[in-house]
């Protein structure tokens, strides 16, 4: 019982925080100029981790799937399959390993030093809520970051799986573009998209919690962004259980 008390406090601090940054986001000032500049700090720090993962999974996929249709004689379904593949799972589990893995780790890198630094304990005595002035535009960052990284590791599993199944499997090319939209519609770009919103939001306000959390010194730090991609992770792939799930359950 005594083990489980940290835990649950760091639940209950990590909803208190949910709460209060959805209450600021409706209020003013909004710090347009901070979120830009996350935005843009996430998506360097997070677009060639994507590249350099996504090509490969995407080869992977491709490959393991063409070698099950060729023995069923489906080989002309692949562009269905490499779409639904793309756009359902690769792309969001793509997401959850990138922002987890680098833009949340970087993200409470940064607050987990300032923390250290004091410069937390500094804003507040200045009357000004840190939640406001930092956690809100870096959690609406690794929202739309997490957007655009899947709208990219999509594109880069269609027309991957397009280049690896025509040119070194043999699959007809026009067969697989005829295929991509045999499986793959409105509603399941909808829901892969609001997967990486939800993995973004999530990822960040974990990376935000656990860089104001830090009590201690530069350890502390490297503690915190430790255990940043551990509950990121966990916590990312439930919710993309959880989503799959209600998603095919509407689409059904």
């Amino acid at each position: 019982m005594t083990r489980l008390l940290p835990l649950m406090r760091g639940i209950g601090g990590l909803f208190l925080m949910a709460a209060d940054t959805s209450k600021f986001l409706f209020r003013r000032p909004f710090q347009t100029r901070e979120f830009f500049e996350q935005a843009w700090f996430v998506a360097r720090v997070s677009i060639m981790p994507t590249l350099l993962v996504a090509f490969p999974f995407t080869v992977l996929v491709s490959f393991t799937l063409n070698i099950l249709l060729r023995e069923l004689g489906a080989a002309d379904l692949s562009g269905a399959g490499a779409a639904l593949g793309a756009v359902t799972q690769v792309g969001p589990v793509v997401t959850v390993l990138i922002v987890a893995g680098a833009g949340a780790t970087a993200m409470c890198a940064d607050l987990g030093s300032r923390t250290v630094r004091e410069e937390i304990e500094a804003m507040e005595v200045l009357g000004i809520d840190p939640v406001q002035r930092l956690v809100v535009p870096r959690v609406l960052a690794s929202g739309l970051v997490a957007m655009l990284l899947n709208s990219l590791v999509c594109t880069i599993g269609i027309v991957g799986g397009y280049l690896f199944s025509v040119y070194l499997q043999g699959v007809n090319p026009g067969a697989f573009v005829a295929g991509i939209t045999l499986l793959t519609h409105l509603t399941e770009v909808v829901i892969s998209m609001i997967k990486a919103l939800l993995f973004g939001l999530i990822a960040g306000l974990v990376a935000c919690y656990q860089g104001l959390m830090v009590r201690g010194g530069a350890k502390s730090v490297g503690n915190a962004v430790n255990e940043t991609v551990v509950y990121a992770f966990m916590s990312l792939f439930v919710v993309n259980v959880v989503v799959t799930a209600i998603g095919i359950r509407l689409g059904s």
